[in-house]
């Protein structure tokens, strides 16, 4: 996949909707999605001088964003599916701080996300199509938060972790006509206290031709963890734009 150049690399791919187009000598079909995700990116955690929280608008991340690439790929076969995504983000921005304590807040973030999952078809009509699916999400993150000095001296606190966390999900894809299609994906996990990640996923799919679609929706994901007893939040939301191959 080629990505932007310069500082906005948002190459994007996600493949959550598998649409049947197995090849005469096997019966798997696969697809793949690049498409651009305009996210506002919020992180947080508790730390030792309170809660240090820093927002990303995707105006902002024209210019805060350094590197961006994401990726993903389907293969189907029959009621299974097999389901991947990866997204990895490199960014830096700045943001004020309530109160006099600090003047503001410098945060410097590394994020990757891996999700996978294996799928199977519960329920199958015409228009439309039911799985449930189960999985796992790892979240690896390099954080740092600097404290701009204001009644107190600068200060600063840092994060490198990674963990994986299962996950439980199903999704609806429901055809409305020839050429357009809508696609839900919802999933769930964590199962621990302090620990917890969701995501939801909306799209209305249009049909260029047998091969390609092009894809327009709504996402949103979050993941809260305990990193050395201090709660670690981190959430994306926003507009998804895109196009899917199918072979």
């Amino acid at each position: 996949m080629t990505c932007f150049p310069e500082k906005l690399a948002l190459c994007t791919g996600f493949a959550l909707v598998c649409t049947p187009l197995a090849a005469q000598e096997s019966d798997w079909s696969f697809d793949a999605t690049i498409y651009l995700f305009a996210a506002e990116t919020k992180t947080s955690m508790d730390t030792r001088f309170g809660e240090v929280e820093s927002t990303l608008s995707f105006s902002d991340a024209l210019s805060d964003l350094d590197f961006a690439f994401m990726g993903a790929f389907s293969a189907c076969n029959g009621r299974w599916s097999i389901l991947a995504d990866y997204m990895y983000t490199d960014l830096s921005t700045s943001d004020g701080t309530p109160g006099p304590v600090f003047s503001g807040v410098n945060t410097t973030a590394t994020t990757q996300i891996l999700n996978g999952y294996v799928a199977y078809r519960v329920y199958e009509a015409d228009d439309v199509k039911l799985d449930a699916a189960a999985g796992f999400r790892w979240f690896g993150t390099k954080t740092t938060f600097v404290l701009d000095p204001g009644v107190a001296s600068e200060r600063s606190t840092s994060v490198d972790d990674n963990w994986i966390d299962p996950v439980i999900g199903a999704r609806a894809q429901f055809r409305m006509s020839d050429r357009w299609a809508g696609t839900a994906f919802v999933d769930y996990g964590g199962f621990s206290s302090g620990n917890e990640t969701w995501q939801v996923l909306l799209t209305a799919d249009y049909a260029l031709n047998d091969r390609w679609l092009l894809r327009g929706g709504y996402r949103y994901i979050t993941v809260d963890h305990k990193i050395d007893g201090n709660d670690f939040r981190f959430s994306q939301s926003g507009p998804v734009f895109g196009a899917t191959y199918q072979f």
